[in-house]
């Protein structure tokens, strides 16, 4: 009894922390993304004060914005205002909940469902899902280490910042084809996406944080700041701008599979990273007042590139032209699958165990199986394109019982 109970109730908790660990990833993220946004813009939109009374305070920039019905103005010193509050504000908490929140939902959904989700033997043959969730885990460590590496070594100097990103971006280009060549392309793409996320809140917790506590600290004692944490926890913010289209990509692809699926999956997703930067850069630049149309030219012609490359090919005909009875997809189904889709403990709720389930979800099947070929899930049951095929043609003949 109690082992039906957890049968049962264990996959629905599943789901339920699966569903409730997104949406509040989603919300913190937006928390995070949209403060990160907005003081992009504020630097890149601030003018020099004209008030002699502000200058004369230190203020370096400001603006007049109107929003919500009211006016505001906001202000940026130089280092300081002479008189340092005793409150600030700090913008760390988003950051940090959205790494938290983003992690323990790798964890629910892909590094406890790892021999399904992680592990495709087409792929790579893992002997063992540990093994692939410890190789997971390790392009997180592994990602953060060596962007840091790289920003500490090539990160000064005149050309630093075109070295870093040179450097960084073929290091993402490498990460991209090694997880698409060990994990199944959901997983990869997420990781690479995660691995991205991951060196985000790393630079708020290990840098730009920190240097900003040193300054408050120096400058509360009457000490002269260290210029290199202003100059570093600027320099790891602007790349945190940079990483957040192509991260929102990475995270988004997991709901369609022709995407991660697709041959050559690492250069797909390379490429849409890349055009998320471009038009990333466009925004940059366009708060700055210098409207450079061809990085969204580029970027998106990237886009329409590889969705002119991704589109779907006519569905293969069968060969006869009897209509295919539903006992023939019933077994179909039974055969590929029932294996997540059946009983109480159903993933996602959805049962095919019965006539009428398969009946009302036909659409869903044919969007899922036939047309993205999406299921099952890495077709771990085998379902082969003849099968896709019959399916496809019940669901066209009307899909009836």
């Amino acid at each position: 009894m109690m082992s039906d109970l957890m049968t049962t109730i264990l996959p629905y908790a599943m789901n339920w922390a699966d569903l409730l660990l997104r949406w509040l990833h989603v919300i913190v993220a937006i928390a995070w993304i949209g403060s990160s946004f907005y003081f992009v813009w504020l630097d890149n939109s601030l003018e020099k004060p004209t008030d002699p009374e502000l200058k004369a305070r230190g203020v370096d920039g400001e603006l007049w914005a109107v929003h919500g019905g009211g006016f505001y103005n906001p202000q940026k010193y130089r280092v300081a205002p002479k008189n340092l509050p005793q409150h600030l504000h700090w913008f760390y908490w988003e950051s940090y909940s959205t790494w938290l929140s983003g992690f323990a939902l790798l964890c629910v959904l892909y590094f406890y469902h790892a021999g399904i989700f992680i592990v495709d033997p087409r792929v790579f043959a893992w002997s063992s899902p540990g093994y692939a969730v410890a190789a997971m885990l390790g392009f997180l460590v592994v990602g953060w280490l060596v962007y840091d590496g790289i920003c500490r070594v090539f990160g000064q100097g005149k050309k630093g910042d075109l070295t870093v990103g040179i450097l960084v971006a073929v290091y993402v280009l490498i990460a991209a084809w090694l997880a698409c060549h060990l994990f199944a392309g959901r997983a990869a793409f997420l990781i690479i996406g995660a691995m991205l996320g991951s060196s985000m809140s790393a630079n708020v917790f290990f840098w730009i944080i920190p240097g900003q506590r040193r300054v408050v600290a120096a400058m509360r004692a009457g000490q002269t700041p260290d210029p290199m944490d202003g100059k570093r926890g600027k320099q790891r913010s602007v790349h945190n701008t940079y990483f957040t289209l192509p991260v929102l990509f990475a995270m988004l692809s997991n709901h369609y599979s022709f995407v991660y699926d697709a041959p050559n999956n690492w250069l797909v997703l390379v490429l849409m990273m890349l055009a998320g930067a471009l038009i990333r850069q466009f925004f940059v630049l366009k708060h700055k007042g210098a409207w450079k149309w061809q990085y969204w030219i580029v970027g998106g012609g990237l886009i329409l590139a590889v969705a002119v490359a991704l589109a779907p090919k006519p569905q293969p005909s069968l060969a006869n032209a009897k209509p295919i009875t539903f006992a023939q997809v019933q077994h179909i189904v039974q055969e590929r699958c029932l294996l997540c889709h059946a009983g109480a403990a159903a993933s996602k709720g959805v049962r095919l165990d019965s006539a009428p389930d398969i009946v009302s979800h036909a659409q869903a099947i044919y969007q899922q199986v036939v047309v993205l070929k999406a299921m099952p899930l890495n077709n771990a049951t085998q379902m082969t394109d003849l099968e896709r095929a019959e399916i496809g043609q019940w669901i066209k003949d009307g899909a009836k019982p």
